[in-house]
């Protein structure tokens, strides 16, 4: 049995996708692996990206085709498809790509630190510019070094940093060793946003020790998912707002005896909010109908927003 298994959602609406990250994946200088692709009701269909592995490769690829349950349900039937024998889970968006040493640096910090759950720094192009490497925590952070080639970082308070600004972690570059595999789980109910930082804070906190590798382990990609096109104009937004508030409502639960969690919780929350209420100020400009169904769920959860309406609505008066 391999020691990692690679666990890749696969949801596309543009060919050569998966092609592209797993010819990453089998440039891996660490081959000790097997793979598991969730195909989560792709519109584009998975075998012609499969077509032109070697006989090989394919043999280590299993296939597990599913009724769409959204990135974080895929995820988590790839966790339970891994064997007991896998000691280390490594996360792959299928338009993401990893560099050569990812495995190989996962493997042996994770092994000589005895950490449970790694992540590495990501690299993207201009599109993607809010992501930082590990590196810049120093700067602003209180931060151990454990190596320094490659730097390798460990943060006394991983998840109070972690809520000021996640944009250091991103799940391509992310292992998890066989106790988080066994216990934390997506919550695959929010389809659109946040599932990651979600399952980031659960790692937290059940992992026993976290560790930052600065050396990147994945390229960001840009390849057509379900992300695209959903902006604050699109019908999907109001949706993507909500799943991020219920999400930080969730985590206000995890982190309830943590006040500098929850001061940043609260800030997201209220941004949440905001941004909601001015989508759909929007679309009552353009003499549309606001997304009523949904902001009733909305407020009979959080009556709070209806608060930032008033805010809001005083604001725009009195301007």
């Amino acid at each position: 049995m391999a020691k990692f298994t690679v666990v890749i959602p696969y949801y596309q609406k543009q060919a050569g996708i998966l092609q592209r990250a797993l010819g990453s994946v089998f440039a891996q200088t660490y081959q000790d692996f097997d793979v598991i692709i969730v195909d989560d009701q792709s519109p584009f269909p998975i075998e012609t990206d499969l077509e032109t592995l070697s006989l090989e490769q394919r043999a280590r690829i299993r296939v597990i085709k599913q009724p769409n349950a959204g990135p974080g349900g895929a995820r988590n039937t790839g966790l339970n498809n891994v064997t007991a024998q896998t000691d280390f889970v490594a996360f792959l968006d299928s338009d993401d790509l990893w560099t050569h040493d990812h495995l190989q640096n996962a493997q042996e910090t994770m092994t000589r630190f005895g950490a449970d759950c790694y992540f590495a720094s990501i690299t993207g192009g201009d599109a993607f510019y809010y992501h930082f490497d590990m590196a810049e925590l120093e700067k602003t952070e209180k931060v151990t070094r454990l190596s320094e080639k490659p730097l390798v970082l460990e943060v006394p308070e991983f998840s109070q940093v972690m809520l000021r600004n996640w944009s250091f972690l991103h799940l391509s570059c992310m292992v998890i060793g066989r106790k988080l595999i066994k216990t934390v789980r997506f919550e695959a109910e929010l389809r659109l946003a946040a599932e990651d930082v979600l399952f980031f804070c659960d790692c937290a906190i059940a992992a026993d020790r976290i560790i930052l590798c600065n050396e990147p382990g994945a390229v960001r990609g840009e390849g057509v998912n379900i992300f695209h096109s959903i902006d604050s104009d699109s019908p999907q937004f109001l949706s993507q707002q909500f799943n991020t508030w219920v999400a930080l409502d969730t985590l206000e639960g995890r982190f309830s005896r943590k006040p500098a969690e929850i001061a940043s919780i609260h800030s997201y929350k209220h941004t949440a909010r905001r941004q909601a209420l001015w989508s759909q100020a929007r679309l009552i400009k353009r003499r549309k109908m606001p997304q009523l169904n949904l902001l009733a769920r909305w407020v009979w959860r959080d009556p709070k927003l209806l608060q930032s309406a008033l805010q809001l609505a005083v604001g725009k008066l009195s301007r």
